[in-house]
């Protein structure tokens, strides 16, 4: 049996395919910051990764009545939210850009000294940024989204080696650039 989240789901796929909009603002409300938080680590910039997901959103809903309730939807959903980041990439054909490293460090070692436990996202998604788009996906899928193996398969593409491999230098990755930017505030932050 479906879990409940799945049930609500599906109950407000198909009062969208009957044409009710407030049922999709529902269901886009559910999904919008894990959504956005896997275009930003991709894309690497906040305003573009929003742009892409106004398209995202568009897609889906006219998409809507393609799906075929046998995958949850938030799978399809973050499947189509990849393959646009990766496509707005290849169509964009630029690197991946980062702010300059230097102006970067110095940002955070200014913040770095006002550490609050409200901080903690912040810093998190810093570290993110600096990892590649694939381990930064996976690890957000596996740990924000909570999905399994065989799920990240369907939503990226890729085989389950490569996301024990992405999974695994994501996580050493995260470790050595979170004490890179916290320093000695890192056990402040855990």
């Amino acid at each position: 049996m479906k879990n409940s989240q799945t049930q609500r789901d599906y109950s407000l796929i198909r009062k969208v395919n009957d044409g009710d909009t407030s049922a999709f603002r529902q269901l886009i409300f559910a999904y919008k910051d894990v959504s956005l938080s896997l275009a930003i680590s991709i894309i690497k910039d906040p305003i573009v990764a929003e742009d892409v997901l106004q398209d995202v959103f568009i897609k889906v809903y006219h998409k809507l009545h393609t799906f075929k309730f046998k995958a949850s939807f938030a799978t399809w959903l973050y499947r189509i939210v990849v393959n646009t980041c990766y496509n707005e990439l290849k169509k964009k054909k630029h690197t991946i850009s980062l702010q300059n490293t230097t102006e970067t460090d110095a940002i955070l070692n200014y913040e770095k000294d006002y550490l609050k436990d409200a901080d903690h996202k912040k810093y998190i998604n810093l570290t993110l940024e600096k990892l590649k788009p694939d381990e930064a996906l996976v690890l957000r899928l596996f740990y924000l989204c909570e999905c399994k193996i065989k799920e990240i398969q369907d939503i990226t593409g890729f085989k389950s080696s490569k996301i024990k491999v992405d999974l695994h230098r994501g996580r050493e990755n995260f470790q050595f650039y979170l004490k890179q930017i916290l320093g000695d505030d890192l056990n402040n932050l855990l």
